[in-house]
């Protein structure tokens, strides 16, 4: 199919473009637009491959596979289901530009020029280079073993590859690019609407776009939350987001080294913002990703990648819109992110019902009678039919265990070592929820919430 592209480049059009009129060539206008969202999810996957190669193993596996011999055929099974996620959006970016080549009549009809050109000939290395790597990695796929040795050749092979195509230098940097406006459309015209600004907002305005490539790159993990795709590839995408973090909090790191104000408030807000990032960075790539390679039951993988994606998706949204209101404090950040009052209003009516269960379970853990342990069961019908839903997949799974061990208790002493467990949970998990990010600015009051 690359065949077609002899004569004409590939070009895609700024994703933010926007057709305002019914115009003559309004549908070719979409149909680039699209081409732009494909490419850039192209570029997306290409940089997650790269930083996957150089980092995956450690990040991801068991940190001693070199030492102990592992076997690396699910690092080998990862790439490959990424290169041909790659090849099919390739695919489809062909299919898009041939459809958009037939309609006559119609060049100059597009309100801005193309941000990115791919020749004929980078395309068609860049194919044929995706064609040749797919066959390799299937064949090596079905060899006997697979340690360390074959995973870093390997890898080398492919960084050798890739790097020597300029097609995917230039898709990568088109995804960065479109990553860095990945922000809401009133921020954006802040951020990069110029005018006179002061020297705290030039600041902000050079941080936020790193943000949003942050969270440009997390939007596709969670599209495929949403969708329930299979999620062991999105793990090459969390390993571009490491990275992207790091460099992140070094720039922050950096930024405030060269504060002449230390007592300054926005020197407070960066140096938060770097504690927050680093913190959260901790807590997902060394408690919840850690060996999610390795994880074979689907639910497992879920929960692990479900909170992954929910504590820095959330954590980040925060930072940027504490961000906002120092820039513009006439925005509204619910308006920025309406997610924002969804999830405060899920997360408080969460930890009110898991309140009110908590005190029920202590309750008829004292009196273990049938009124107590009726009303218990009828809060925990309700929060079953609604609520359960708010929490992270994992979560829902224990309660679900404990709720099926009350129901079939029929000892009393068996009812109260199954509630002083179930007690002790719930504080836990009640804990947990209070510590979400939206709730930050929400104490929990049990008279009142």
């Amino acid at each position: 199919m690359a065949a077609v592209l002899t004569e004409n480049p590939i070009d895609a059009l700024d994703s933010a473009t926007a057709v305002t009129d019914a115009a003559p060539g309004a549908d070719l206008l979409l149909r680039r637009i699209d081409e732009a969202d494909v490419m850039s999810e192209l570029g997306i996957w290409l940089a997650g491959l790269e930083s996957f190669i150089a980092t995956g193993y450690q990040l991801f596996g068991d940190p001693a596979g070199a030492k102990s011999g592992q076997d690396t055929t699910r690092e080998f099974r990862l790439t490959r289901s990424v290169l041909m996620r790659c090849s099919m959006l390739n695919s489809r970016l062909v299919s898009l530009h041939i459809f958009s080549s037939t309609d006559k009549g119609l060049a100059g009809k597009t309100p801005a020029g193309p941000v990115l050109r791919i020749s004929a000939k980078e395309h068609d290395d860049f194919d044929a280079s995706l064609r040749d790597v797919i066959v390799l990695n299937d064949s090596l796929i079905g060899a006997e073993k697979l340690g360390f040795g074959e995973w870093r050749s390997w890898s080398n092979m492919l960084k050798q590859r890739f790097d020597a195509l300029s097609a995917v230098h230039k898709l990568i940097r088109y995804a960065e690019e479109s990553g860095e406006r990945y922000l809401p459309d009133r921020l954006n015209e802040v951020v990069r609407g110029g005018g006179t600004i002061n020297l705290e907002h030039a600041e902000l305005c050079l941080l936020l776009p790193r943000f949003a490539r942050i969270l440009k790159w997390l939007s596709v993990v969670g599209r495929m939350l949403e969708s329930d795709e299979p999620l062991k590839p999105a793990l090459i995408i969390f390993a571009r987001v490491n990275e992207q973090v790091f460099e992140l909090i070094n720039y922050i790191n950096n930024r405030l080294a060269r504060f002449q104000d230390v007592e300054a408030e926005l020197f407070s807000s960066l140096d938060a913002a770097a504690y927050t990032a680093s913190i959260e960075l901790r807590k997902v790539y060394s408690q919840e990703l850690t060996g999610v390679s390795a994880l074979r039951p689907a639910t497992s993988i879920h929960a692990r990648m479900e909170t992954a994606h929910s504590v820095l998706n959330e954590s980040f949204q925060q930072i940027v819109a504490d961000f906002a209101r120092r820039i513009a404090p006439e925005l509204d950040v619910f308006a920025l992110f309406p997610n924002f009052q969804q999830k405060i209003e899920q997360s408080r009516l969460l930890r009110q019902n898991l309140w009110t269960i908590l005190q029920l379970a202590v309750v008829a853990e004292k009196r273990p009678e049938k009124r107590q342990v009726e009303s218990l069961n009828e809060a925990i019908r309700e929060f079953m039919a609604d609520s359960v839903r708010f929490l992270f997949y994992k979560d829902t799974e224990t309660f679900e265990r404990f709720v099926e061990e009350i129901r079939i208790a029929k000892q009393k002493k068996d009812m109260i070592s199954i509630l002083h467990r179930f007690g002790a949970y719930l504080e836990t998990l009640f804990a947990q929820i209070n510590m979400r990010t939206v709730l930050e600015k929400f104490p929990f009051d049990p008279e009142n919430d």
